[in-house]
């Protein structure tokens, strides 16, 4: 009697392992694709726990920079998506508009409220699923006298297909993501004006 009874312990042990070993791999196979990129994603513009914030699990996860340069123009572009079709993804350019221009193009967009938050001259906002940032850079080969407006960096960054959080959780990772694209693009290009940049903006309230 007391063989069976350790036999039916031993197999229920077995059968726990079994159990958890089965948990975890499928965890470790289907869930990990975002752990196994790099810590910095698109050629170290953004910190892997960022885009990781915005999308949910999935068994793999591609990541892809992009700078293209013609003469004085250029573009960075940044996206990563999971083999569950989401995507987190930005496109920084050199443009020439004021705060206040760059402001009213979006609120031309508004489909919600807008939040917009700013560290010195450094300016993002946020509408539900796309966010853009905003940093005076004069590029390469200009003088500022020759704007029209302000010469300035500006980013877009949204999100496609299913998220891991919604709202304003969501519109603190895509400014997030914008400032630091926007960040690495100052540096790459060489803008002409000194600049340090904070760690991070501030933050949403109740983000």
């Amino acid at each position: 009697m007391l063989d069976l009874r350790k036999k039916h312990i031993v197999s229920a042990g077995i059968g726990c392992t079994l159990v958890l070993g089965a948990v975890f791999g499928y965890l470790e196979i289907f869930t990990k694709g975002l752990d196994r990129l790099p810590a910095r994603l698109c050629d170290g513009a953004v910190d892997r726990q960022t885009a990781a914030r915005a999308l949910p699990s999935a068994r793999k996860a591609e990541e892809k920079g992009t700078l293209n340069q013609h003469g004085d123009d250029f573009t960075f572009f940044c996206s990563v998506r999971t083999s569950g079709d989401s995507v987190i993804s930005g496109e920084v350019q050199p443009g020439d508009a004021s705060p206040g221009t760059w402001r009213n193009h979006y609120a031309q967009k508004r489909d919600g409220s807008v939040v917009e938050v700013s560290a010195g001259d450094i300016r993002a906002l946020a509408l539900p699923n796309l966010a853009s940032a905003y940093v005076p850079c004069t590029p390469p080969g200009k003088k500022p006298g020759e704007a029209r407006e302000a010469y300035a960096l500006t980013v877009d960054a949204r999100t496609i297909g299913e998220t891991r959080v919604h709202g304003d959780e969501l519109r603190q990772v895509l400014i997030d993501f914008a400032y630091q694209l926007a960040r690495h693009t100052y540096k790459t290009v060489d803008c002409q004006e000194s600049r340090t940049f904070p760690e991070e903006l501030p933050r949403i309230p109740d983000a």
